[in-house]
Protein backbone atom coordinates (compact mmCIF):
# COMPACT_ATOMS: atom_id res chain seq x y z
CA UNK A 1 0.00 0.00 0.00
CA UNK A 2 1.16 3.64 -0.56
CA UNK A 3 1.62 5.34 2.15
CA UNK A 4 0.78 8.82 0.64
CA UNK A 5 -2.14 7.78 -1.21
CA UNK A 6 -3.79 4.78 0.47
CA UNK A 7 -4.02 2.95 -2.90
CA UNK A 8 -2.80 -0.72 -3.50
CA UNK A 9 -1.01 -2.08 -6.70
CA UNK A 10 -3.61 -4.68 -8.33
CA UNK A 11 -3.51 -8.01 -6.69
CA UNK A 12 -5.53 -10.23 -9.93
CA UNK A 13 -3.02 -10.12 -12.84
CA UNK A 14 -4.19 -12.86 -14.66
CA UNK A 15 -5.81 -12.67 -17.74
CA UNK A 16 -9.83 -11.24 -17.61
CA UNK A 17 -11.88 -12.85 -20.31
CA UNK A 18 -15.48 -15.09 -20.19
CA UNK A 19 -16.14 -12.72 -17.00
CA UNK A 20 -13.11 -14.77 -14.49
CA UNK A 21 -9.53 -14.34 -14.16
CA UNK A 22 -7.61 -17.08 -15.49
CA UNK A 23 -3.75 -17.91 -14.87
CA UNK A 24 -1.92 -17.21 -18.50
CA UNK A 25 -0.72 -20.17 -20.00
CA UNK A 26 2.58 -18.07 -21.46
CA UNK A 27 3.43 -16.69 -18.25
CA UNK A 28 4.29 -13.70 -17.13
CA UNK A 29 6.74 -10.93 -16.72
CA UNK A 30 8.04 -8.19 -14.35
CA UNK A 31 6.69 -4.57 -14.80
CA UNK A 32 9.09 -1.91 -13.37
CA UNK A 33 8.60 2.01 -12.44
CA UNK A 34 10.13 3.71 -15.81
CA UNK A 35 10.95 6.60 -13.03
CA UNK A 36 12.83 4.70 -10.49
CA UNK A 37 12.92 0.94 -12.20
CA UNK A 38 11.79 -0.40 -9.19
CA UNK A 39 9.66 -3.44 -9.26
CA UNK A 40 5.93 -3.87 -9.70
CA UNK A 41 5.70 -6.73 -9.52
CA UNK A 42 4.40 -9.64 -12.25
CA UNK A 43 2.01 -8.99 -14.76
CA UNK A 44 0.65 -11.73 -17.12
CA UNK A 45 1.66 -12.47 -20.77
CA UNK A 46 -1.01 -14.12 -22.77
CA UNK A 47 0.35 -16.51 -26.01
CA UNK A 48 -1.79 -17.54 -29.06
CA UNK A 49 -3.53 -20.43 -26.92
CA UNK A 50 -4.50 -17.53 -24.36
CA UNK A 51 -5.21 -15.59 -27.25
CA UNK A 52 -7.55 -18.44 -28.43
CA UNK A 53 -9.71 -18.80 -25.26
CA UNK A 54 -10.62 -15.24 -24.68
CA UNK A 55 -11.69 -14.86 -28.13
CA UNK A 56 -13.98 -17.75 -28.11
CA UNK A 57 -15.39 -16.56 -24.71
CA UNK A 58 -15.47 -13.22 -26.31
CA UNK A 59 -17.32 -14.98 -29.51
CA UNK A 60 -19.93 -16.77 -27.11
CA UNK A 61 -20.67 -13.78 -25.29
CA UNK A 62 -21.62 -11.64 -28.45
CA UNK A 63 -24.47 -14.21 -29.35
CA UNK A 64 -26.42 -13.16 -26.37
CA UNK A 65 -24.92 -9.58 -26.23
CA UNK A 66 -25.92 -8.63 -29.76
CA UNK A 67 -29.74 -9.07 -28.59
CA UNK A 68 -29.34 -6.94 -25.55
CA UNK A 69 -31.40 -3.64 -26.21
CA UNK A 70 -29.20 -0.71 -27.13
CA UNK A 71 -31.17 1.47 -24.56
CA UNK A 72 -29.69 -1.79 -21.93
CA UNK A 73 -26.11 -1.43 -23.36
CA UNK A 74 -26.13 2.18 -22.66
CA UNK A 75 -27.25 1.74 -18.99
CA UNK A 76 -24.19 -0.19 -18.38
CA UNK A 77 -21.95 1.88 -20.26
CA UNK A 78 -23.19 4.99 -18.09
CA UNK A 79 -22.84 2.74 -14.88
CA UNK A 80 -18.98 1.75 -15.87
CA UNK A 81 -18.26 5.49 -16.66
CA UNK A 82 -19.57 6.36 -13.15
CA UNK A 83 -17.54 3.55 -11.82
CA UNK A 84 -14.70 4.73 -13.67
CA UNK A 85 -14.64 8.44 -12.08
CA UNK A 86 -15.04 7.36 -8.54
CA UNK A 87 -11.81 5.76 -9.18
CA UNK A 88 -9.81 8.26 -10.94
CA UNK A 89 -7.15 9.54 -8.29
CA UNK A 90 -6.58 5.06 -8.15
CA UNK A 91 -6.14 4.95 -11.64
CA UNK A 92 -3.77 8.07 -11.72
CA UNK A 93 -1.68 6.56 -8.85
CA UNK A 94 -1.23 3.48 -10.98
CA UNK A 95 -0.91 4.88 -14.03
CA UNK A 96 1.99 7.77 -13.20
CA UNK A 97 3.91 4.59 -11.77
CA UNK A 98 3.40 2.67 -14.34
CA UNK A 99 4.32 4.70 -17.68
CA UNK A 100 5.52 7.37 -15.74
CA UNK A 101 3.17 10.45 -16.27
CA UNK A 102 2.58 12.90 -13.37
CA UNK A 103 -0.53 12.06 -11.15
CA UNK A 104 -1.86 15.22 -11.83
CA UNK A 105 -2.72 14.75 -15.71
CA UNK A 106 -3.28 11.03 -15.15
CA UNK A 107 -6.47 11.77 -13.15
CA UNK A 108 -7.72 14.35 -16.19
CA UNK A 109 -7.57 11.01 -18.08
CA UNK A 110 -10.08 8.93 -16.22
CA UNK A 111 -12.43 11.76 -16.17
CA UNK A 112 -12.35 12.43 -20.11
CA UNK A 113 -12.47 8.16 -20.48
CA UNK A 114 -15.82 8.51 -18.25
CA UNK A 115 -17.04 11.55 -20.26
CA UNK A 116 -16.20 9.34 -23.84
CA UNK A 117 -18.22 6.69 -22.43
CA UNK A 118 -21.05 8.45 -21.68
CA UNK A 119 -20.76 10.27 -25.09
CA UNK A 120 -21.09 6.53 -26.74
CA UNK A 121 -23.97 5.48 -24.37
CA UNK A 122 -25.99 8.91 -25.95
CA UNK A 123 -25.51 6.91 -29.10
CA UNK A 124 -26.37 3.82 -29.25
CA UNK A 125 -29.43 4.82 -31.19
CA UNK A 126 -27.43 6.02 -33.91
CA UNK A 127 -26.78 2.34 -35.31
CA UNK A 128 -30.01 2.48 -37.57
CA UNK A 129 -30.46 2.15 -41.09
CA UNK A 130 -32.37 3.65 -43.85
CA UNK A 131 -35.51 2.75 -46.37
CA UNK A 132 -34.59 3.21 -49.99
CA UNK A 133 -37.40 4.08 -52.11
CA UNK A 134 -38.20 2.03 -55.09
CA UNK A 135 -41.38 2.44 -55.75
CA UNK A 136 -45.07 0.71 -55.64
CA UNK A 137 -44.33 -2.99 -54.32
CA UNK A 138 -41.10 -2.93 -52.99
CA UNK A 139 -40.35 -2.43 -49.28
CA UNK A 140 -36.10 -1.73 -49.25
CA UNK A 141 -34.32 -0.66 -46.20
CA UNK A 142 -30.94 -1.36 -44.35
CA UNK A 143 -29.89 -2.62 -41.32
CA UNK A 144 -26.52 -1.44 -39.31
CA UNK A 145 -25.27 -5.18 -37.53
CA UNK A 146 -22.31 -5.23 -35.29
CA UNK A 147 -19.67 -7.05 -36.24
CA UNK A 148 -19.20 -9.73 -33.30
CA UNK A 149 -15.33 -10.33 -31.91
CA UNK A 150 -13.62 -6.85 -31.84
CA UNK A 151 -9.36 -6.25 -31.02
CA UNK A 152 -8.21 -2.80 -29.51
CA UNK A 153 -5.09 -2.82 -28.77
CA UNK A 154 -3.56 0.86 -27.28
CA UNK A 155 -0.65 2.63 -26.62
CA UNK A 156 1.79 3.58 -23.18
CA UNK A 157 1.33 7.18 -22.95
CA UNK A 158 -2.45 7.40 -21.60
CA UNK A 159 -3.09 3.40 -20.52
CA UNK A 160 -6.67 3.66 -18.66
CA UNK A 161 -7.74 6.89 -20.64
CA UNK A 162 -7.35 4.66 -23.87
CA UNK A 163 -8.59 1.39 -22.12
CA UNK A 164 -11.46 2.77 -21.08
CA UNK A 165 -12.74 5.25 -23.57
CA UNK A 166 -12.16 3.07 -26.56
CA UNK A 167 -14.01 -0.25 -25.57
CA UNK A 168 -17.18 2.41 -25.80
CA UNK A 169 -17.96 2.22 -28.85
CA UNK A 170 -17.45 -1.05 -29.91
CA UNK A 171 -19.95 -2.29 -27.17
CA UNK A 172 -22.39 0.31 -27.63
CA UNK A 173 -22.98 -1.14 -31.33
CA UNK A 174 -23.35 -4.55 -29.99
CA UNK A 175 -19.99 -6.42 -30.11
CA UNK A 176 -17.49 -7.79 -27.83
CA UNK A 177 -14.39 -6.61 -27.29
CA UNK A 178 -10.73 -7.84 -26.07
CA UNK A 179 -8.55 -5.03 -25.54
CA UNK A 180 -4.49 -5.26 -24.86
CA UNK A 181 -3.23 -2.78 -22.39
CA UNK A 182 0.46 -1.48 -23.62
CA UNK A 183 2.88 -4.39 -22.61
CA UNK A 184 4.78 -1.42 -20.80
CA UNK A 185 1.93 -0.17 -18.07
CA UNK A 186 -0.67 -2.89 -17.76
CA UNK A 187 -1.68 -1.88 -14.25
CA UNK A 188 -4.78 0.17 -14.67
CA UNK A 189 -6.04 -2.63 -16.96
CA UNK A 190 -6.21 -4.69 -14.26
CA UNK A 191 -8.52 -2.64 -12.18
CA UNK A 192 -10.58 -1.61 -14.84
CA UNK A 193 -11.31 -5.29 -15.10
CA UNK A 194 -12.87 -5.48 -12.25
CA UNK A 195 -14.84 -2.63 -12.39
CA UNK A 196 -16.09 -4.53 -15.45
CA UNK A 197 -16.83 -7.61 -13.60
CA UNK A 198 -19.10 -5.59 -11.52
CA UNK A 199 -21.08 -4.44 -14.22
CA UNK A 200 -21.06 -6.06 -17.84
CA UNK A 201 -22.15 -9.68 -17.91
CA UNK A 202 -19.28 -12.27 -18.67
CA UNK A 203 -17.22 -12.19 -22.11
CA UNK A 204 -18.53 -8.92 -23.07
CA UNK A 205 -15.35 -7.04 -22.17
CA UNK A 206 -12.16 -9.00 -21.99
CA UNK A 207 -8.90 -7.08 -21.09
CA UNK A 208 -6.15 -9.65 -21.27
CA UNK A 209 -2.31 -8.50 -21.46
CA UNK A 210 0.66 -9.76 -23.27
CA UNK A 211 3.58 -8.70 -25.87
CA UNK A 212 3.90 -9.04 -29.71
CA UNK A 213 2.88 -12.22 -29.87
CA UNK A 214 -0.48 -11.45 -27.86
CA UNK A 215 -1.57 -9.08 -30.49
CA UNK A 216 -0.73 -10.78 -33.53
CA UNK A 217 -2.31 -14.03 -32.55
CA UNK A 218 -5.38 -11.43 -31.90
CA UNK A 219 -5.34 -9.57 -35.47
CA UNK A 220 -4.96 -12.94 -36.98
CA UNK A 221 -7.71 -15.05 -35.07
CA UNK A 222 -10.28 -15.88 -37.36
CA UNK A 223 -13.19 -15.14 -34.99
CA UNK A 224 -11.96 -11.78 -34.65
CA UNK A 225 -13.79 -9.79 -36.99
CA UNK A 226 -12.20 -5.78 -36.78
CA UNK A 227 -8.91 -4.59 -34.88
CA UNK A 228 -7.95 -1.45 -33.65
CA UNK A 229 -4.60 0.27 -32.73
CA UNK A 230 -3.30 3.29 -31.03
CA UNK A 231 0.16 2.82 -31.50
CA UNK A 232 3.24 3.22 -33.68
CA UNK A 233 2.76 3.22 -37.47
CA UNK A 234 5.26 0.46 -38.29
CA UNK A 235 2.99 -1.41 -35.39
CA UNK A 236 0.25 -0.40 -37.65
CA UNK A 237 1.90 -1.76 -40.83
CA UNK A 238 1.82 -4.89 -39.42
CA UNK A 239 -1.30 -4.95 -38.02
CA UNK A 240 -2.70 -4.38 -42.07
CA UNK A 241 -0.78 -6.51 -43.34
CA UNK A 242 -2.36 -9.28 -40.71
CA UNK A 243 -5.61 -7.86 -41.67
CA UNK A 244 -5.51 -7.95 -45.23
CA UNK A 245 -5.47 -12.13 -44.76
CA UNK A 246 -8.18 -12.07 -43.45
CA UNK A 247 -10.02 -9.17 -45.40
CA UNK A 248 -10.96 -7.71 -42.15
CA UNK A 249 -11.71 -3.91 -41.42
CA UNK A 250 -9.27 -1.81 -39.04
CA UNK A 251 -8.75 1.15 -37.61
CA UNK A 252 -5.16 2.70 -36.98
CA UNK A 253 -4.48 5.65 -34.99
CA UNK A 254 -0.74 5.92 -35.69
CA UNK A 255 2.18 8.30 -35.36
CA UNK A 256 2.72 12.12 -36.28
CA UNK A 257 4.93 14.87 -36.95
CA UNK A 258 2.96 17.79 -36.33
CA UNK A 259 3.26 21.58 -37.80
CA UNK A 260 2.10 24.54 -35.66
CA UNK A 261 2.65 27.22 -37.67
CA UNK A 262 3.16 31.04 -35.84
CA UNK A 263 2.68 33.65 -38.60
CA UNK A 264 3.96 37.27 -38.34
CA UNK A 265 0.64 38.95 -37.18
CA UNK A 266 0.05 36.12 -35.20
CA UNK A 267 -0.91 36.64 -30.98
CA UNK A 268 2.86 36.17 -29.49
CA UNK A 269 2.16 35.67 -26.19
CA UNK A 270 -0.63 33.06 -26.71
CA UNK A 271 1.15 31.74 -29.60
CA UNK A 272 4.08 31.18 -27.87
CA UNK A 273 2.55 29.19 -24.88
CA UNK A 274 0.61 27.49 -27.53
CA UNK A 275 3.94 25.90 -29.19
CA UNK A 276 5.11 25.19 -25.56
CA UNK A 277 1.80 23.52 -24.75
CA UNK A 278 1.45 21.53 -28.04
CA UNK A 279 4.41 19.61 -27.25
CA UNK A 280 2.81 17.97 -24.76
CA UNK A 281 5.81 18.11 -22.36
CA UNK A 282 3.45 17.48 -19.39
CA UNK A 283 4.58 13.53 -20.64
CA UNK A 284 8.01 13.67 -22.10
CA UNK A 285 6.73 14.56 -25.59
CA UNK A 286 4.76 11.08 -25.41
CA UNK A 287 2.22 11.91 -27.76
CA UNK A 288 1.09 11.31 -30.77
CA UNK A 289 -0.24 14.53 -32.07
CA UNK A 290 2.67 16.76 -30.31
CA UNK A 291 3.25 19.63 -32.79
CA UNK A 292 6.78 18.44 -32.82
CA UNK A 293 7.95 20.90 -35.54
CA UNK A 294 7.49 24.45 -34.73
CA UNK A 295 7.19 26.86 -37.99
CA UNK A 296 8.26 30.61 -37.03
CA UNK A 297 7.90 33.31 -39.41
CA UNK A 298 11.03 35.19 -39.55
CA UNK A 299 9.89 38.16 -38.81
CA UNK A 300 9.40 36.88 -34.84
CA UNK A 301 11.48 34.20 -35.07
CA UNK A 302 14.25 34.94 -32.86
CA UNK A 303 11.62 36.03 -30.31
CA UNK A 304 9.81 33.50 -30.31
CA UNK A 305 13.16 31.54 -29.40
CA UNK A 306 13.92 33.48 -26.69
CA UNK A 307 9.78 33.76 -25.09
CA UNK A 308 10.04 30.07 -25.79
CA UNK A 309 13.36 28.89 -23.61
CA UNK A 310 12.07 31.45 -20.68
CA UNK A 311 8.50 29.68 -20.65
CA UNK A 312 9.58 26.23 -21.11
CA UNK A 313 11.94 27.01 -17.75
CA UNK A 314 9.43 28.26 -16.03
CA UNK A 315 6.66 25.89 -16.26
CA UNK A 316 8.20 22.42 -17.35
CA UNK A 317 10.72 20.44 -14.80
CA UNK A 318 11.00 16.48 -14.43
CA UNK A 319 10.19 15.54 -11.53
CA UNK A 320 9.09 12.25 -9.76
CA UNK A 321 5.77 11.11 -11.69
CA UNK A 322 3.87 10.63 -8.24
CA UNK A 323 4.46 14.12 -6.93
CA UNK A 324 1.44 16.07 -7.61
CA UNK A 325 3.22 19.17 -8.26
CA UNK A 326 5.30 17.53 -11.39
CA UNK A 327 5.15 19.60 -14.29
CA UNK A 328 7.00 16.46 -16.52
CA UNK A 329 7.35 12.71 -16.39
CA UNK A 330 10.00 10.65 -17.78
CA UNK A 331 9.87 8.43 -21.08
CA UNK A 332 8.82 5.17 -20.65
CA UNK A 333 11.67 2.66 -20.84
CA UNK A 334 15.57 2.45 -22.12
CA UNK A 335 14.59 2.02 -25.52
CA UNK A 336 12.64 4.88 -25.75
CA UNK A 337 15.30 6.53 -23.50
CA UNK A 338 18.06 5.38 -26.25
CA UNK A 339 15.88 6.52 -29.33
CA UNK A 340 14.84 9.84 -27.99
CA UNK A 341 18.90 10.67 -27.02
CA UNK A 342 20.20 9.39 -30.91
CA UNK A 343 17.70 12.16 -32.29
CA UNK A 344 19.02 14.81 -30.02
CA UNK A 345 22.64 13.53 -31.39
CA UNK A 346 21.96 13.50 -34.69
CA UNK A 347 20.09 17.37 -34.71
CA UNK A 348 23.67 18.22 -32.87
CA UNK A 349 25.53 16.31 -35.83
CA UNK A 350 23.57 17.52 -38.60
CA UNK A 351 24.13 21.16 -37.16
CA UNK A 352 20.65 22.30 -35.53
CA UNK A 353 21.04 25.14 -33.04
CA UNK A 354 20.38 23.79 -29.19
CA UNK A 355 18.29 26.17 -27.49
CA UNK A 356 18.03 24.40 -24.28
CA UNK A 357 17.90 21.04 -23.01
CA UNK A 358 19.62 18.08 -24.35
CA UNK A 359 19.86 15.35 -22.14
CA UNK A 360 18.65 13.93 -18.86
CA UNK A 361 18.39 16.50 -15.30
CA UNK A 362 21.03 17.44 -13.62
CA UNK A 363 19.13 16.19 -10.73
CA UNK A 364 20.42 12.76 -8.39
CA UNK A 365 16.91 11.84 -7.59
CA UNK A 366 15.88 11.27 -10.70
CA UNK A 367 19.63 9.64 -11.76
CA UNK A 368 17.92 5.78 -12.37
CA UNK A 369 15.11 7.10 -14.52
CA UNK A 370 14.60 7.52 -18.46
CA UNK A 371 14.33 11.24 -17.95
CA UNK A 372 15.08 13.94 -21.01
CA UNK A 373 15.23 17.53 -20.03
CA UNK A 374 12.52 19.34 -22.32
CA UNK A 375 14.60 20.04 -25.70
CA UNK A 376 14.65 22.60 -28.30
CA UNK A 377 17.02 22.88 -31.55
CA UNK A 378 16.37 25.80 -34.04
CA UNK A 379 17.45 26.30 -37.80
CA UNK A 380 16.25 22.55 -38.61
CA UNK A 381 16.31 22.38 -41.96
CA UNK A 382 14.26 19.58 -44.29
CA UNK A 383 17.33 17.62 -44.53
CA UNK A 384 17.55 17.04 -41.08
CA UNK A 385 16.37 13.53 -39.24
CA UNK A 386 14.91 15.78 -36.44
CA UNK A 387 12.39 17.42 -39.41
CA UNK A 388 11.31 14.05 -41.06
CA UNK A 389 11.27 11.37 -38.37
CA UNK A 390 8.86 10.92 -35.33
CA UNK A 391 10.87 11.33 -31.98
CA UNK A 392 7.79 10.06 -29.52
CA UNK A 393 10.03 12.40 -26.85
CA UNK A 394 10.85 15.73 -25.61
CA UNK A 395 12.32 17.19 -28.68
CA UNK A 396 10.97 20.38 -30.76
CA UNK A 397 12.39 20.90 -34.44
CA UNK A 398 11.94 25.07 -34.78
CA UNK A 399 11.54 26.13 -38.67
CA UNK A 400 12.13 29.65 -39.57
CA UNK A 401 9.52 30.18 -43.04
CA UNK A 402 9.39 33.34 -45.21
CA UNK A 403 6.61 32.99 -47.76
CA UNK A 404 3.33 30.47 -47.46
CA UNK A 405 4.13 28.41 -50.67
CA UNK A 406 7.76 27.19 -49.45
CA UNK A 407 5.89 26.70 -46.05
CA UNK A 408 3.11 24.36 -47.19
CA UNK A 409 5.69 22.22 -49.55
CA UNK A 410 8.00 21.76 -46.30
CA UNK A 411 4.76 21.02 -43.83
CA UNK A 412 3.67 18.83 -46.40
CA UNK A 413 6.46 17.28 -47.37
CA UNK A 414 6.73 14.38 -44.55
CA UNK A 415 5.11 10.89 -44.72
CA UNK A 416 2.89 11.69 -41.99
CA UNK A 417 -0.54 13.79 -41.47
CA UNK A 418 -2.44 13.94 -37.95
CA UNK A 419 -2.56 16.90 -36.47
CA UNK A 420 -1.77 20.92 -37.25
CA UNK A 421 -2.10 24.17 -35.58
CA UNK A 422 -2.16 27.51 -36.87
CA UNK A 423 -1.65 30.94 -35.25
CA UNK A 424 -2.62 33.84 -37.18
CA UNK A 425 -4.93 36.89 -36.69
CA UNK A 426 -5.78 37.12 -40.37
CA UNK A 427 -8.98 34.57 -40.84
CA UNK A 428 -8.42 34.20 -44.38
CA UNK A 429 -5.17 33.08 -44.09
CA UNK A 430 -6.22 30.40 -41.31
CA UNK A 431 -8.80 29.13 -43.29
CA UNK A 432 -6.43 28.68 -46.46
CA UNK A 433 -3.55 27.03 -44.55
CA UNK A 434 -6.01 25.09 -43.03
CA UNK A 435 -7.25 23.86 -46.11
CA UNK A 436 -4.04 22.65 -47.26
CA UNK A 437 -2.21 21.06 -44.83
CA UNK A 438 -2.26 17.75 -44.99
CA UNK A 439 -3.58 16.78 -41.63
CA UNK A 440 -6.58 14.96 -40.63
CA UNK A 441 -6.89 16.99 -37.33
CA UNK A 442 -6.37 21.26 -37.44
CA UNK A 443 -6.54 23.81 -34.55
CA UNK A 444 -6.61 27.58 -35.12
CA UNK A 445 -5.12 29.75 -32.57
CA UNK A 446 -5.49 26.76 -29.93
CA UNK A 447 -3.82 23.69 -29.52
CA UNK A 448 -3.48 19.84 -27.99
CA UNK A 449 -7.38 19.50 -26.94
CA UNK A 450 -9.62 16.77 -28.74
CA UNK A 451 -13.10 17.30 -28.19
CA UNK A 452 -16.14 15.24 -27.61
CA UNK A 453 -17.73 14.12 -31.09
CA UNK A 454 -15.15 15.95 -33.16
CA UNK A 455 -13.69 13.22 -35.17
CA UNK A 456 -9.90 12.67 -34.82
CA UNK A 457 -7.73 10.66 -37.32
CA UNK A 458 -5.04 11.51 -39.75
CA UNK A 459 -3.72 11.43 -43.73
CA UNK A 460 -1.08 9.32 -44.88
CA UNK A 461 1.05 7.21 -42.39
CA UNK A 462 -0.84 8.80 -39.56
CA UNK A 463 -3.51 6.30 -39.85
CA UNK A 464 -7.11 5.07 -41.06
CA UNK A 465 -10.48 5.90 -39.76
CA UNK A 466 -11.67 8.60 -37.55
CA UNK A 467 -12.27 8.18 -33.63
CA UNK A 468 -14.24 9.84 -30.81
CA UNK A 469 -17.58 10.62 -32.82
CA UNK A 470 -20.46 9.25 -34.59
CA UNK A 471 -18.20 7.39 -37.29
CA UNK A 472 -16.49 5.37 -34.80
CA UNK A 473 -19.60 3.92 -33.55
CA UNK A 474 -20.33 3.48 -37.00
CA UNK A 475 -17.20 2.00 -38.26
CA UNK A 476 -17.83 -1.53 -35.65
CA UNK A 477 -21.11 -1.91 -37.80
CA UNK A 478 -21.62 -3.60 -41.04
CA UNK A 479 -24.84 -2.50 -43.50
CA UNK A 480 -27.03 -5.55 -44.92
CA UNK A 481 -29.62 -4.65 -47.36
CA UNK A 482 -32.68 -6.12 -47.22
CA UNK A 483 -35.32 -5.90 -50.27
CA UNK A 484 -38.77 -6.82 -49.64
CA UNK A 485 -41.24 -7.48 -52.51
CA UNK A 486 -45.34 -6.58 -51.49
CA UNK A 487 -46.81 -8.05 -54.40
Amino acid sequence: MSATTGFELPTRRGLFFGGEWHAPLGGSEMTVNPATQESLGPVAVANKEDVDLAVKAAHEAFKSWRLVKPIERARLLRELAAKVRDRADEFAWLDSLNCGNPIKEMARDAVIAAAQIEYFAGLVHETKGDTVPMGDGVLNYTLREPLGVVARIVAYNHPLMFLASKLAPVVAAGNTVILKPPAQAPLSGYLLAELVSEVFPPGVINIISGDRECGEALVAHPLVRKAALIGSTATGAAILKGAADKIMPVTLELGGKNPLVICGDADLDKAIQGAVSGMNFLWAGQSCGSTSRLFVHRSVYERVLSSMKRLIAEQHKCGMPTDPETTMGCLISKPQFDKVMGFIESARAEGARLICGGGPPDDPALAKGWFVEPTVFADVTPEMRLFREEVFGPVLAVIPWDDEETLLEQINSVEYGLTASIWTKDLARAHRLAGRVESGFVWINYVSSHFIGAEFGGYKKSGMGREEGLSELLSYTQTKNVHVSLT
